[in-house]
């Protein structure tokens, strides 16, 4: 600088030519700033609340910055004007996606430069620097390091740490000598320029890993103490930019891998510390021992192999015997393979001597249902996003919740993080959304996917399956008797709180008056979809969820018979609990008789009678005329013999006998009976008058 001259730099020493490098942080450098804001809130802005983002800031630590650790958004910002293009590089830790991390670039008009398209930072290994690169246009640059954290509950952010960062122009580089390599120099990647100018990785390094990463007491004895040594050798031939990975991962203590088989082919003198059973070839092979196919066991009596019966799953752990074949769980079948168990779509129930058929196939797309909003401590609105991948799909699990904020690194893919379902499906799994326009971002984001279901278990109408239980309470009554159907999953991935894993049951409840894909709703009780973070429970109402119809669902109404002719119609049952199955038949004409000709049937037995009672008047007229002509000879043979005596009309009765004859009275006469007695009334009282007079003649 004092004599205004290029120099070389001293043995063992380089130099970044015109450009600058921050590799201390015990205060801010100069030109960097921090600006925290909170935009989304339901409160109003962050400088009219009592515990607003004032305090929020990145904290020099001295080898590195650190982030915020609450949900403000800070922005880490640090202008620079090159006259030529250039680069910036740094290196950061940032380990928890909790907290958003974003470095993009933007010119003097506050507009992002087209280099900072991809300005989502990926994710790094716990302990582990990742670097960052991106290209800078001439003229003037402010660069942003921001961060923005995520607070559901109680459970804490780790920060984003941030370290040499380095500004170059074009040509300022250039090719420098390796510093002296230190112990945190093993997987450092250094590259040496050939003769024409072609950057060429080559690397023959013997590595030892000293595994000392503070492992339990109770697994070394001293805390700190070496666990042991992995020593390889290895070189790699690159002509881009390559990387090797070898990772330790202790995330969780719990955590296990299981290896069943090692298979090392064309060792000289190999040999075996024990013998096991293997499938026998035909015997055109010589009987030797050969893989079985897929979803094939190895029978015990032949050794041969065999396919698994029907709707059972091949254990991925032992193949010997038949019951290495599953048998799968309720209302399930395998898979061609009989690698797993999975619902076609189709259920059965027999319920009070009536079959009832379910079919679910209008909902195996994947059904989403996105609940909420919910808030964090200081308002930022979020929501959470599930997909549910039901039945069908010969078992391939359709459901997929990804993450468009960051990449995962291959620690996520090895192991087995909650962030890699971008990657897997599953059939069921969540996302966290945050809207857009939320604490500044543009565009709705998704992050913190897990995977809730990622095996099936069966499907049935009870509310109990492999210790999984739906609560009665847990939701709304049903408004029908139809019996609600119950879909159970599983995750095998097992995290600190959930031991045994996490757990989905989906309820299908017929609802005629919510068609096609119907609505998914959560418990009233617990607004996430689970009360304990591992069992997630889902009400699925649907139309489709409705048993087929069948023959009890309809009622026939007959109509008026005309002109001989009668019409049966067939209605569904009000209201209709099915869908699809049987058609209504179609209406029915069917002959009758009408009331016209029972009234003319009627007409004609009135005339009959009609004339029947006449002709019953005229035969008692006329006999009445004989009784009457009877009648009057009588009398004028009673005046001519007044003084005879009449012949005694029964034997005499000896003083104190009684007359032991019985005069029997009907009080019920019939039609004709009655005629009879108005026709002759009157002559039996005359005839009765007579026998009077002959009884008191004092001649008797």
């Amino acid at each position: 600088m004092k004599n205004q001259v290029c120099s070389k730099c001293g043995e063992g020493t380089y130099s970044l030519g015109s450009g600058i490098k921050f590799d201390e942080w015990d205060e801010l450098p100069a030109g960097f700033s921090n600006v925290a804001t909170f935009m989304d809130t339901v409160l109003g802005p962050s400088d009219t609340r009592p515990d607003g983002c004032n305090n929020s800031s990145w904290v020099p630590r001295g080898n590195y910055i650190e982030s915020n650790r609450d949900d403000c958004t800070v922005s880490l910002i640090y202008a620079v004007h090159l006259k030529k293009s250039g680069n910036v590089f740094f290196e950061y830790q940032y380990v928890d996606n909790n907290i958003f991390f974003e470095f993009f670039i933007q010119n003097d008009q506050c507009q992002e430069m087209d280099t900072t398209a991809d300005k989502w930072v990926k994710l790094t290994d716990s302990g582990e620097w990742g670097s960052h690169s991106v290209m800078l246009k001439s003229g003037p640059n402010i660069l942003y390091w921001r961060t923005t954290g995520i607070l559901m509950g109680s459970k804490a952010v780790k920060p984003v740490l941030v370290k040499n960062i380095t500004i170059e122009e074009e040509g300022s580089g250039e090719c420098m000598e390796r510093p002296p390599c230190t112990t945190k120099d093993y997987f450092q990647i250094h590259t040496p320029c050939d003769e024409d100018g072609k950057i060429v990785f080559r690397m023959h390094y013997n590595i030892v890993i000293l595994m000392s990463n503070r492992p339990p007491t109770s697994m070394t004895g001293a805390m700190g103490s070496e666990l042991g040594r992995i020593t390889f050798v290895f070189e790699t031939l690159c002509s881009a930019d390559c990387v090797l990975y070898f990772m330790v991962n202790r995330r969780f203590i719990n955590d296990m891998v299981k290896i069943y088989s090692i298979t090392a082919t064309n060792a000289v003198d190999g040999v075996a510390s024990s013998c096991r059973a293997c499938a026998l070839g035909s015997e055109q092979s010589g009987s030797s021992c050969v893989p079985c196919p897929p979803g094939d066991y190895i029978e015990k009596e032949t050794n041969q192999c065999k396919e698994c019966p029907p709707d059972t799953y091949l254990s991925i752990h032992q193949v010997y015997g038949k019951e290495a074949c599953i048998p799968c769980g309720p209302g399930s079948r395998s898979t061609r393979d009989h690698s797993a168990c999975y619902s076609d779509c189709f259920f059965y129930h027999e319920k009070e001597n009536q079959s009832l058929h379910y079919d679910f196939s209008n909902l195996s797309s994947v059904g989403s249902l996105m609940n909420g909003p919910s808030f964090t401590s200081k308002g930022t609105k979020y929501f959470h996003f599930f997909n549910i991948s039901l039945c069908g799909h010969e078992g391939e699990k359709m459901a997929l919740c990804t993450n468009n904020i960051t990449d995962f690194t291959v620690k996520d893919m090895v192991a087995g993080s909650d962030d890699y379902t971008n990657l897997v499906g599953a059939f069921v799994c969540q996302s966290t959304i945050i809207p857009s326009e939320s604490k500044g971002f543009r565009a709705a984001l998704s992050s913190q996917s897990i995977i809730l279901a990622d095996t099936f278990l069966g499907v049935t109408i009870e509310t109990t399956l492999q210790n999984i239980n739906i609560k009665e309470d847990m939701f709304p009554v049903p408004l029908s008797q139809i019996p609600d159907v119950h879909f159970f999953y599983k995750s095998s991935a097992t995290t600190t709180s959930c031991v045994n894993g996490r757990s989905t049951a989906v309820k299908m409840r017929c609802n005629p008056t919510k068609p096609g894909a119907g609505v998914i709703s959560v418990p009233s009780k617990c607004p996430a979809g689970t009360c304990d973070g591992c069992t997630f429970y889902f009400l699925w109402e649907s139309a489709e969820a409705c048993p087929l119809c069948t023959e009890h669902d309809f009622h026939e109404i007959e109509g008026a018979c005309k002109r001989g002719f009668q019409e049966t119609l067939y209605v569904w049952n009000e209201p209709k609990w099915c869908i699809k199955g049987i058609s209504l038949p179609e209406k029915k004409l069917s002959t009758c008789e009408t009331v016209d000709f029972w009234l003319k049937v009627g007409a004609g037995v009135g005339a009959f009678t009609a004339v029947l009672l006449v002709a019953l008047t005229c035969y008692f007229w006329k006999k009445n005329q004989k009784l009457e002509y009877k009648y009057s000879k009588l009398v004028m043979s009673t005046n001519s013999k007044e003084c005879e005596l009449p012949a005694a009309d029964s034997c005499a009765i000896m003083e104190g006998e009684d007359n032991e004859e019985e005069v029997v009275y009907s009080n019920k006469q019939s039609l004709l009976g009655k005629l009879k007695s108005l026709a002759t009334k009157e002559k039996e009282d005359h005839f009765e008058s007579v026998q009077l007079k002959s009884s008191r003649s004092p001649n008797i």
